[in-house]
C-alpha cells in the first residue's frame, strides 16, 4: 500500500468527498448516541438544529457568534498563508478587549459618543498590533520560534486582564469587572434594525470582502504567498522579507483588535480573562479547513458555531453529560477534517502503487 499525492482534483469531486464525510460522521455520531444514551439520534440532531436556529433570538446569536469567530479566523489567515505560525490570536484578541474596555471605563463619561467610539477603535487596533508585532520583530530579526513566542503572549495578555479585573472591579471587592457603563450605555454599539448584533455582523462582512480582495488580488497578498512558499525565493526576486513579516503580523493584530472591540463593545460590554473564550485557537481550525479562503471561512465558522450551540442544546434538553455532547461534536469535526486527506492524497495497492 502506498500513499500518493493527488493531482489537482475537480472541485465538485472534492465537495462530494466532504459531503460523504459529513453524512458518515452523522451516522457514526448517531450510533454512538444510540448505544451510550439510548436516545433517538434523529431527535438529537433536531434538537441540535433548534439549539442554533430554533428561534429568532437564537438565529441572531448564532450569526453573531459566527461573525466573531470569522473575524478572528480572518486575522490569523494572512500569517498562516505566510507560514508564520501565529498561535497568539487569543492574546491579540484579549489585547483588543483590554484596549476597548480601558477607553470605555476611563473616558466613557468624559467624551462625546463619536469621539469615544473613535478612541475605542484606535485603542483596540493599536493594542492588537502591538501584541502581534512583538513576536514578529523577534522572528524577523533573530529567527525566534514564533509558535512558542505567540503562545506565551496569550498567557501574558490573560494575566494582564486578570490584574485589571481587580483594578477596575465593580462592585468593589468582587475582583470582577461588571457591565461597563451599564446605566449610560456609553461605548456600546447601537442597535440597528432593532438588533444589537447587526453592527457586529456588518463589520465582519466588510472585513471578509476586503480580506478576500487583499489576499487574492493585491500586491501585498501576492508577497504573502511568495514568502509562504519560500523566503529564499522571495529574497531572490527582491522582496523585503522582514517588512512583509512585520506588515502581515500588524494586519493580523489589527483584525484581532477589531474582534476584541466587537466582543467588548458589541457583545459582552465587560472584560474578563475569558473574553476571547478560546476562539483564538478555534479560528486556526476554521482557517485551515477553509484553505485560507475568506469566503469559505463563512461556512466553516458557521459549522463550528452550529456544532457548539447544538451540543449545548442537547446537553440541556436531554439532561445528558456535557461530555457526551462534546464527543458528538468531536466525531463530526474528526470526519470533516480527516476527509481532507482523501482530497489531497490517494491510496493505491500492489505493484501499481510501487510504480507510482
Amino acid at each position: 500500500m502506498h500513499i500518493i499525492k493527488r493531482a489537482a482534483m475537480p472541485s465538485w469531486k472534492a465537495w462530494l468527498i466532504r459531503l460523504a464525510a459529513i453524512l458518515l460522521s452523522l451516522i457514526v455520531s448517531g450510533l454512538f448516541v444510540m448505544f451510550v444514551t439510548k436516545l433517538n439520534p434523529i431527535s438529537v440532531y433536531i434538537e441540535m438544529w433548534k439549539g442554533a436556529f430554533g428561534s429568532s433570538r437564537k438565529i441572531w446569536n448564532t450569526a453573531q457568534g459566527t461573525a466573531i469567530l470569522l473575524c478572528i479566523s480572518l486575522a490569523v489567515t494572512p500569517a498562516f498563508k505566510m507560514r508564520f505560525w501565529n498561535i497568539g490570536a487569543e492574546g491579540q484578541v484579549m489585547a483588543g478587549c483590554i484596549g476597548t474596555a480601558a477607553v470605555m471605563i476611563l473616558f466613557g463619561n468624559k467624551l462625546p459618543t463619536f469621539w469615544l467610539m473613535v478612541c475605542m477603535v484606535a485603542a483596540s487596533v493599536a493594542s492588537g498590533i502591538i501584541w502581534a508585532l512583538i513576536p514578529a520583530i523577534f522572528k524577523a530579526n533573530w529567527n525566534t520560534n514564533e509558535t512558542l513566542f505567540t503562545l506565551m503572549m496569550n498567557y501574558v495578555a490573560i494575566q494582564i486582564a486578570s490584574y485589571l479585573s481587580t483594578v477596575w472591579e465593580n462592585p468593589a471587592g468582587s475582583a470582577h469587572i461588571g457591565v461597563i457603563n451599564m446605566n449610560t450605555g456609553k461605548g456600546w454599539f447601537p442597535a440597528i434594525f432593532g438588533h444589537e448584533q447587526t453592527i457586529n455582523i456588518l463589520i465582519v462582512a466588510v472585513l471578509t470582502a476586503v480580506m478576500f480582495v487583499y489576499l487574492k488580488y493585491s500586491k501585498h497578498g501576492y508577497e504573502i504567498a511568495v514568502v509562504g512558499e519560500s523566503e529564499n525565493t522571495a529574497r531572490y526576486v527582491g522582496m523585503n522579507v522582514k517588512k512583509v513579516i512585520l506588515r502581515t503580523m500588524a494586519l493580523s493584530g489589527a483584525i484581532c483588535g477589531i474582534a476584541g472591540l466587537i466582543i467588548v463593545a458589541g457583545k459582552d460590554h465587560s472584560l474578563s480573562t475569558t473574553s476571547a473564550g478560546g476562539q483564538g485557537f478555534t479560528a486556526i481550525m476554521v482557517s485551515w479547513l477553509a484553505k485560507f479562503n475568506p469566503l469559505m471561512m463563512i461556512l466553516t465558522s458557521l459549522l463550528i458555531v452550529f456544532l457548539e450551540r447544538g451540543a449545548g442544546a442537547i446537553a440541556t434538553s436531554f439532561r445528558i453529560n456535557d461530555s457526551i455532547a462534546d464527543i458528538v461534536t468531536g466525531i463530526i469535526l474528526f470526519f470533516i477534517i480527516g476527509c481532507e486527506f482523501f482530497v489531497n492524497y490517494k491510496i493505491v495497492f500492489g505493484n501499481k502503487g510501487a510504480k507510482q
